[in-house]
């Protein structure tokens, strides 16, 4: 994803570079070492990258992120983000580390870790340290055992559902706080409802991740995950359909608005009514432009972002150069920029702009109708979700202004639909 962003400056482009440094890191400890075959990751084929042996983050390495990522971020709360792979593969004494050395560098600052795993190495030993610890732990979870088992089995082909599951019983019962990612692929696709349903009786916090994927096939191997520059790419079966995906989240808004506003939280909706109310939103595939969260892979290497860890994109390594510079650089003020000014005009021009901001680069394969590329490929599912959320959205709005509760909204929803 391309554009003349480094001509194309805002003020609001200015203010911020004016502004000292506030950004997350994404840091991979064990790079793309997992011990499932998820058919859908987009991680695994990192590690075809770097070829050394060692993939788990020396010590050296590890305080030299610590120490530069609290030097760099001038806020009051510090936030760590621990993905993968399967990050716990770096072992328990890893992260105790981890935790001396963020005290040691703190100066005085509140720390929090938030950890994504897959659950299947979660144990009561993870399960203490995550509760004293005060981790936020995500859990991937697709749903029903026969929809979670669909892509998600093991490097034997295994099913993992019930060890998930075990995991999520484990930390419920020893208190460590964790919510729940699903995915949205094919096998989602027209069972909203009961997916959420299902999610619901786990977690009072869902993020549903829509599964986008395209693929160069290569004969006797694993499919290979490409990026939206690479052309020739054809969609993986494991997909969701822009409509799917739109019917899925308006079939879960349905259930969500009538019983649990307040009491579960949907990221995509915390999300919508954020910018229907001019508050900048939590995700960056919602903001008008991205690049605040560079990835730091285990040997040190930064990247511009998760979803574009590719060689074009590394911005260099915290050995030779500090985040700060890297943040900062020419390079990536300019990534971040190209979420604005490669949309098409056509988006530009949408009613739900303001809501959408051409969501995250990484799905813009689609041609728009006047043939300029870099449409979303979910544009049809995200259009059906605005459309069909607008009215509510709204009245949870005015509900605000009126410093009255959005929760208030259920009753309402419930009339309306009476009537409709």
């Amino acid at each position: 994803m391309k554009s003349n962003s480094r001509n194309n400056i805002h003020l609001s482009d200015v203010a911020k570079m004016k502004r000292p440094p506030a950004f997350t890191t994404m840091v991979k400890p064990v790079g793309a070492t997992c011990n499932l075959d998820c058919s859908y990751c987009y991680y695994r084929d990192k590690a075809e990258i770097y070829s050394a042996p060692q993939n788990r983050m020396t010590d050296d390495v590890l305080e030299e992120y610590v120490r530069q990522y609290l030097e760099a971020v001038n806020l009051p709360t510090v936030t760590f983000c621990w993905h993968g792979g399967e990050p716990l593969l770096a072992g328990i004494d890893f992260y105790r580390k981890a935790v001396e050395l963020q005290q040691r560098y703190a100066a005085g600052r509140q720390i929090e870790n938030t950890l994504q795993t897959n659950g299947t190495l979660v144990n009561d030993e993870w399960c203490d340290f995550f509760s004293e610890n005060n981790f936020l732990v995500g859990v991937s979870l697709d749903g029903p055992e026969e929809v979670h088992d669909a892509y998600r089995r093991d490097c034997g082909g295994a099913p993992t559902f019930g060890k998930v599951m075990q995991a999520v019983e484990k930390m419920h019962n020893r208190k460590v706080e964790y919510n729940i990612l699903a995915t949205v692929n094919s096998r989602s696709e027209g069972r909203g409802k009961e997916i959420y349903r299902f999610l619901r009786g786990i977690s009072n916090f869902i993020q549903f991740l829509p599964v986008v994927v395209y693929v160069q096939l290569r004969e006797g191997r694993r499919p290979l995950i490409v990026s939206p520059d690479v052309e020739g790419a054809t969609p993986a079966p494991w997909s969701v359909s822009a409509r799917g995906f739109g019917e899925f989240m308006c079939d879960v808004f349905d259930e969500w608005i009538k019983c649990d506003v307040g009491s579960r939280f949907v990221q995509l909706f915390d999300i919508t009514l954020a910018n229907w109310c001019g508050v900048p939103p939590s995700l960056c595939a919602f903001c008008e432009t991205c690049g605040d969260a560079p990835v730091v892979e285990y040997n040190g290497d930064v990247y511009s972002c998760d979803h574009f860890v590719y060689p074009e994109y590394r911005l260099g390594n915290i050995l030779s150069s500090t985040l700060v510079e890297m943040y900062t650089s020419q390079e990536q003020q300019a990534f971040g920029r190209d979420k604005r000014e490669a949309l098409p005009m056509e988006c530009k021009r949408c009613t739900y702009n303001f809501l959408c901001r051409g969501e995250c680069p990484k799905h813009r394969f689609a041609t728009s109708q006047r043939g300029e590329p870099y449409m979303n490929t979910l544009c049809e599912g995200y259009k059906l979700f605005f459309r069909h959320t607008d009215p509510y959205m709204r009245h949870m709005k005015m509900l605000l202004q009126k410093e009255r509760p959005p929760m208030e909204v259920m009753h309402w929803a419930r009339e309306r639909n009476k009537t409709i």
